[in-house]
Parts: structure tokens; sequence; C-alpha cells
């Protein structure tokens, strides 16, 4: 069965333009086919009747903004692309919002072949929207009132906070939230993960505090959110590395007593997590060494059931020559396993160990 050629959809207000759009682009009838309407509404109808692989729209329109165009587009056809065309951007912003987001831009006015070229692009692409209406950026949203040029209130809704931005003519004039306003505002709402969001429109702002450009309050959060990212990054980092230096001064601790040998801490399948001991060159010993307890303790936990003795918490085994000892650190898939040549003091290591079990559990 032949494919069916690609549809596209063109909604913009302006008679002449669409006009225009539906002559030129008719000479590429052999790719796709092109239906031009006037109207949000009338796109929508349309819509509900054949199905399009991509619709290009304008952002201001009357009765259906093109912001209500693509969110109904996105969440009721999630597999037909979407072209915005505004009428001036900054292209840092756009560049952005094209990799983040779920839609391109074309700016007006521009060339048909620019056009052509971005229609052809969009239909190549196998992948359309990514996933419901509830995927798109706040970024996004905003700029599509900016571009579009509408007076609305955009409420933000994360978790228990609740925000609002406000826009006039496409300007960003005043944002709120319980604990700031203006620009700091705007930049707390903007490291919100997730949310919902609602567009109030002629929503009128109840002051003025921003003056600044929307791009370059874009741009500046963009900023910040890249800057405090980094900052998560080495924080997280830093604890990680004081984890790792508490964890090793309490394993060196119980490793220094006398005849002890190796201390490990390890998964119950035996994969090493910490060690300390004469093998700390020798990775693939120190394997060996967790397969060899994993084997040993799995029998341990068998006999338990068998016996119907409960949860393991500490097992000890002397040799002739060596002496294991192991203990289970609380909430974790973890045991401490200490093994002393003959003359260790497996009292002092019990007493040593349960000191720090808790403070294991919470560092592994």
């Amino acid at each position: 069965m032949p494919e069916r050629q690609k549809r596209v959809l063109i909604v913009d207000d302006e008679e002449d333009l669409t006009w225009t759009l539906s002559k030129k682009l008719s000479k590429d009838s052999d790719k796709f086919d092109v239906m031009c309407v006037n109207s949000g509404r009338e796109a929508i109808e349309v819509l509900n009747q054949v199905p399009f692989d991509l619709v290009i729209t304008d952002v201001r329109m009357p009765e259906v903004s093109g912001l209500e165009l693509l969110t109904q587009v996105k969440d009721l056809y999630p597999s037909t692309k979407v072209i915005i065309m505004t009428a001036y951007g900054s292209s840092d912003v756009k560049k952005n919002a094209t990799s983040q987001g779920c839609f391109n831009y074309i700016e007006k006015p521009f060339e048909i072949n620019e056009l052509r070229r971005q229609i052809l692009e969009a239909l190549e692409q196998k992948k359309g929207f990514k996933g419901s209406v509830s995927d798109f950026q706040l970024s996004d949203i905003i700029q599509l009132n900016c571009y579009g040029r509408i007076s609305s209130g955009l409420r933000v809704i994360c978790d228990d906070e609740v925000g609002m931005i406000f826009f006039q003519e496409g300007n960003i004039v005043h944002a709120e939230t319980p604990r700031f306003e203006g620009e700091s505002a705007f930049y707390h709402i903007m490291s919100w993960q997730g949310g919902e969001f609602q567009v109030m429109r002629n929503q009128l702002p109840p002051r003025e505090t921003i003056t600044r450009g929307w791009q370059s309050l874009l741009l500046e959060s963009l900023r910040r959110l890249d800057e405090s990212s980094d900052l998560a990054k080495q924080e997280a980092e830093r604890e990680k590395q004081r984890r790792q230096n508490r964890l090793k001064t309490i394993v060196e601790k119980i490793c220094n007593a006398e005849n002890v040998e190796h201390v490990l801490i390890h998964s119950r399948a035996g994969f090493p997590l910490f060690y300390d001991g004469n093998i700390s060159e020798r990775p693939e010993i120190i394997s060996d060494l967790g397969n060899y307890i994993a084997n040993v303790l799995e029998g341990i936990i068998k006999s338990t059931r068998f016996l119907k003795g409960g949860r393991l918490d500490y097992w000890e085994m002397q040799f002739e020559k060596r002496t294991l000892v192991m203990f289970k650190i609380p909430r974790q898939d973890a045991y401490l396993s200490v093994i002393g040549r003959e003359g260790v003091n497996s009292g002092f290591m019990r007493v040593e160990v349960k000191k720090h079990l808790k403070e294991l559990a919470n560092l592994l």
C-alpha cells in the first residue's frame, strides 16, 4: 500500500500571507500538500477531520491564539510537528528553545526557501512531539507569550509553591511568589523543576517591577540554571568525597587493630564497596575475596531460613589460623566482613564495628 502524501497546515490571520504561501508552496505538491486557514478555530476544526504531519502557525491571532492551538495540537495529536512563525526574536533564545522544547521557530519576514527547508526537514524527522502537554518547557510558554506580544498572566505551580508571571504586549513586567518579587521572583520560578502552568488571558499585573527585556531575562535565567547545576554537581562531588573519607577513617581504625588482615564492605552478592587491608593494590584478589565471602554468606542465610532464625545481624567463624567476622549493615544490602590472623581480638572488633554500624549505613 503506497504511503499517503504528507500534509502541511498553515495558520495565520493575514489572508495575503496565507494566499502567497499557498501559491508558492504548491510547487512542492510532489512532496507535500498544503492547506491554509486564517484562524486557530478553523485550524482545530480541520485537524479534527484530517490528520496533518506539520502545523505552521502564527502566535498572535484572535479567538484562539497560537499558544492555545499549539497546546491542543501537542495534547491531541502528539505526532504532529509544529513550526511557530514569530514577528521578532533572539537567535540565542530561539536556538535554546528549539533544542530543549517541542517546536521550531521561523522569524517573519522570511524567505520562502527558508520555510521550504524547514518544512522538508520537519517532514523527514521520524519523531514528533516528546509526549504530552505536561512536557512543555516553561521557557516555551514564556517565549510564545512574548513573541505573540500577548497580555496575560501565567500561573505556575510546582509542589507547594505558586508563582505568577505577568505579560503586557509581550513584555514581562512583573513576577511574584510568596517570598520574592520582580526579577528575583522570575529567576526563582525559572529554577523550578517540572510543575503545572495556567495561562490567564488579559490578566493585568498588580504593579510593574520588571523593566529588563524578556530575552535578556530568559538568557540570564538559563545562565543561572547552568551555574546552579554546576554548583550542585560540585557540592555532590564534595559530599561524596566527604563520605569516602569518613568511611576510610572508620575502616582504617578497624583494620589497624592487631592481627587484622582484611576489612571489606560488600553487597550480598560479594561486590566490593570498600576495602582496606594488605591486598589494596590487587583489585582482582579483592574481587575474589568478595566472591568467597558471598558464597559463605549465602550458606549462612540458607541455614537461618532452615532454623527460622530470622535476619542475620552478626556471624563469626573461627579456623585454626584465621577468624572471619561478618556484620549486617542496617537498611542496606551490604555487609562488613573482617578477616584476622590467629590471635585477632574478635571481641574488640565486635565492639568497634557496632559503634559505627548506623553511621556506616548513612555513609553508603
